[in-house]
């Protein structure tokens, strides 16, 4: 994407009828770190990989709570997950504190994407630069939903977000309709898998990414390093010999391809 006349503010439309102030934000999403979603009947799973600016520097807070039922996983700019997931957790209390029940996940998902709406028809605001996957539960059951800096939200069995979730979404496709049927500890692996998928060779450890998990009897949670590292163990146990012969391959093709990939550099507002 290159900079032209029309935009300059987020209102300007181009003759061809895109709002690139809008695109730009969409593209900030593409650049963050990968965060992947699944749900069951009665589970949903969120997964982010933690990405650190540089080698001196801690990784950002991906995954949030909003409430006991709903959390949330982010890719894009930091800063602006915060102040949306600090939006999400003051209505849940709100709406708590006024019916006294817990919010619908799609009630909160309409308000989240009205907010990012107004970002898009107003002159002196921006678009949010970051993407949300809101995993919740309530009477109808585990939800999983995506919210996009252009206001448009869409309900998914499984998503994946940020840099090279193509990867991801397609470890997704080929195994979603079964998900309906998975108990929590298959989520948890195929999130850890979808995960593994976007690191493009890079071994996974459970200091390298973040899982949190919320379902019936069982509030939002972020599962533990011990836990995590347990599952990636038993995939990697699991595996056994076919997933030796897979890396022999994939190393080569890394040195070649993904090399590159893993030099370039984050953006420098976080990603």
């Amino acid at each position: 994407m290159f900079r032209n006349q029309y935009d300059t503010d987020v209102t300007t439309w181009s003759p061809a009828g895109r709002l690139f102030q809008v695109e730009y934000a969409m593209e900030a999403v593409k650049q963050g770190s990968a965060a992947v979603g699944l749900r069951s009947k009665t589970h949903a799973v969120l997964a982010a990989v933690n990405k650190a600016a540089s080698e001196l520097a801690s990784h950002q807070k991906k995954v949030f709570r909003a409430d006991d039922h709903i959390g949330v996983a982010i890719a894009g700019l930091t800063a602006d997950g915060r102040v949306l997931s600090r939006f999400l957790r003051n209505e849940c209390i709100n709406h708590s504190f006024v019916y006294e029940s817990p919010l619908p996940v799609s009630r909160l998902v309409v308000q989240l994407a009205d907010k990012a709406q107004v970002c898009t028809q107003r002159s002196w605001k921006r678009p949010y630069g970051v993407g949300l996957l809101v995993a919740g539960l309530d009477e109808s059951g585990a939800h999983l939903y995506y919210n996009c800096p252009s206001g448009n939200y869409f309900e998914y069995q499984a998503f994946a977000i940020g840099s090279r979730s193509q990867a991801a979404k397609t470890f997704l496709e080929r195994k979603y309709q079964s998900y309906n049927e998975y108990k929590r500890e298959d989520l948890i692996k195929d999130a850890l898998f979808a995960i593994k998928e976007t690191l493009q060779g890079e071994k996974l450890t459970s200091g390298l990414c973040t899982v949190a998990i919320l379902g019936v009897d069982e509030p939002f949670h972020v599962v533990s390093g011990e836990e995590i590292q347990e599952y990636i163990d038993a995939m990697e146990a699991s595996s056994g010999g076919a997933t030796g012969e897979g890396e022999g391959e994939g190393e080569g093709e890394g040195e070649g391809e993904g090399g590159e990939v893993a030099e370039q550099e984050p953006a420098p507002m976080d990603i």
